[in-house]
């Protein structure tokens, strides 16, 4: 494939996604990104979105749908929270302090949900609904059901989200990191092989428990930093998500999985997701400037839409060029 076709196949879905909904924003005498704020909130949920697709995605490819992903980075916000306002009281360092307790607060999770799968040898999605229920208890008894504010409502964390700079070291280094891990390790090869022939790459020696347990907890470590950055995007924490209440967080990522992996075809799969999630957050960018026309409902049928649209296309996409491309004569 050349480089001409790569650069326009990874480019051409964000291209048409800016200029579509810039002709709707200034239909309606709007722009996309209208200040410096918007901007901010644009490369904030830009992150939640890629890490929160890269975390669903670790599992989900190799056969393990994971319902936890919600709570986990639920239950590791409000420790994170509580940990750094019991330490600094919302002063000078909390934000940093929180993030890197949600991050091992992640990674614990990550393991415990990881072990019970390996050691109860039943589908992972069953093992990983029975997780969602426990995280969410746990997560109401700490909470007694109740929003977190006081602890996440503070200047280091408004200081956190009221500039773009930290959201996208975020970015980078998480980018860096999953294409580290996941493209130049041992542990990314063995994934790649079990992904693609798991009864093949066993046979040759791979350890499927060791890697599994390392996707496991790479994906809780993501689903930390999504829980640290909701709760400063939201400043709030909400502590009475029961009965499968988190899984709503999950459900964020499954189109920009589609496109990003859509987008691999053309280049790495993790800047796919990256493009993606620029596209999403373009799109609720969008929402926000038509905040007086689009409702919560509308913007949730819009989503429903667009990823319907876009497997349909995935599923029907050789009859689409066989019927558009002309023809050689």
């Amino acid at each position: 494939m050349s480089t001409s076709k790569r650069i326009t196949g990874t480019l051409a879905i964000p291209v048409i996604a800016v200029i579509i909904l810039e002709i709707i924003c200034l239909m309606n005498g709007q722009h996309i990104i209208t200040n410096i704020k918007s901007f901010n909130n644009f490369i904030v949920y830009t992150a939640i979105v890629m890490v929160t697709t890269m975390a669903l995605s670790i599992n989900l490819n190799s056969g393990r749908f994971d319902f936890s992903l919600g709570s986990m980075a639920a239950l590791s916000a409000v420790i994170g929270a509580k940990v750094s306002y019991a330490v600094l009281g919302g002063g000078t360092g909390s934000a940093g302090l929180m993030l890197l307790v949600t991050i091992i607060m992640g990674v614990v999770m990550g393991l415990v949900s990881g072990t019970l799968y390996v050691s109860l040898r039943i589908p992972p999605i069953i093992t990983s609904l029975g997780v969602t229920l426990i995280y969410e208890g746990i997560l109401y008894t700490v909470t007694s059901g109740k929003y977190v504010m006081a602890e996440v409502q503070n200047s280091s964390m408004s200081g956190f989200v009221g500039t773009w700079v930290y959201a996208a070291i975020i970015i980078v280094v998480v980018l860096a990191f999953m294409i580290l891990i996941f493209d130049h390790t041992n542990f990314g090869y063995d994934y790649n092989a079990l992904k693609n022939g798991q009864k093949v790459a066993v046979n040759t020696g791979i350890r499927e428990i060791r890697n599994a347990l390392g996707c496991y907890v790479i994906s809780g470590a993501l689903m930390g930093i999504v829980g640290f950055l909701n709760a400063a995007r939201n400043t709030n924490i909400n502590g009475g998500q029961l009965n499968f209440g988190s899984i709503s967080i999950m459900f964020t990522a499954f189109l920009p999985m589609f496109i990003g992996s859509y987008i691999s075809r053309f280049s790495n799969e993790k800047l796919g997701f990256l493009i993606a999630a620029v596209c999403m957050s373009l799109l609720n960018s969008t929402f926000a400037a038509l905040s007086n026309l689009v409702t919560a409902s509308m913007q949730s049928i819009i989503n429903a839409v667009l990823l319907v649209v876009f497997l349909i296309y995935l599923n029907n996409e050789n009859l689409l060029i066989r019927i558009f491309s002309p023809r050689k004569k």
